[in-house]
């Protein structure tokens, strides 16, 4: 027993104890991004379900591969928000709700958004190499899903899951979270499985980037300092 809770602290301890203290100080004031985000995506499900409502909800959130690329992009960022047709809305939603809550409170606000954003690209551009290559390639797709409509959190989800994951080491989880994304591939060899795995590699790239970044900054701080006499930052 005790040696699962030393495992639970340390891989899950910084960031329980960075979304208690926010949620304790703040409640539902740390999530606005998040809230406003479950009630767009309510919205949508509930327009896009009357008569009147399916067009100008897809008009403006239904991405297909077959559509012209300008018109995908512009597209894609409400997309994000747009619940599946075939999957039940209520899915969609305790994803936005418990992960882009996390997310938004371990990584702010903008930081969530751009993560969000660039996991549903990924997948939506990972779209049209797939088809591009044509099915017979494990990373190929049938021309068919050219047609099929792409909408929903489901790769923001795993993109953020992921690099949340990342910021707070814990590696397990993250391992979990790649692990359980190739098995639904293997399971269910689908357009929205390869999606989620072309937002892992996006996400894995940031999170290079970031490395990088962080590593280089160190440097910067420690060569600053020798210039100046003052001892090593430690960090």
């Amino acid at each position: 027993m005790n040696t699962v809770r030393a495992f639970a602290r340390r891989e899950w301890g910084p960031l329980y104890a960075t979304l208690r203290n926010a949620l304790v100080t703040k409640k539902w004031r740390a999530v606005p991004m998040t809230l406003g985000a479950v009630c767009l995506t309510a919205l949508f499900q509930l327009v896009q379900n009357q008569s009147w409502g399916f067009r100008p909800v897809h008009d403006i959130g239904f991405v297909k591969a077959e559509d012209p690329l300008w018109v995908a992009l512009l597209r894609t960022p409400l997309s994000l928000f747009v619940p599946a047709l075939d999957l039940p809305v209520w899915g969609a939603l305790a994803q936005v709700l418990l992960v882009f809550g996390i997310a938004e409170i371990a990584l702010g606000r903008w930081r969530t958004l751009v993560i969000a954003y660039v996991s549903t690209l990924a997948g939506t551009t990972y779209a049209r190499i797939g088809i591009a290559l044509g099915p017979d390639g494990f990373f190929g797709l049938p021309a068919t899903d050219a047609q099929v409509v792409d909408t929903g959190p489901s790769a923001a989800v795993v993109g953020l899951a992921l690099f949340v994951c990342w910021r707070f080491r814990a590696w397990l989880t993250a391992a979990l979270v790649i692990v359980s994304m190739v098995v639904e591939v293997l399971v269910k060899d689908n357009l929205a499985g390869k999606e989620h795995l072309a937002a892992i590699a996006a996400v894995l790239v940031v999170c290079a980037l970031s490395a990088l970044r962080q590593r280089r900054l160190r440097r910067q701080r420690l060569r600053a300092g020798s210039r100046s006499g003052a001892p090593p930052i430690r960090s």
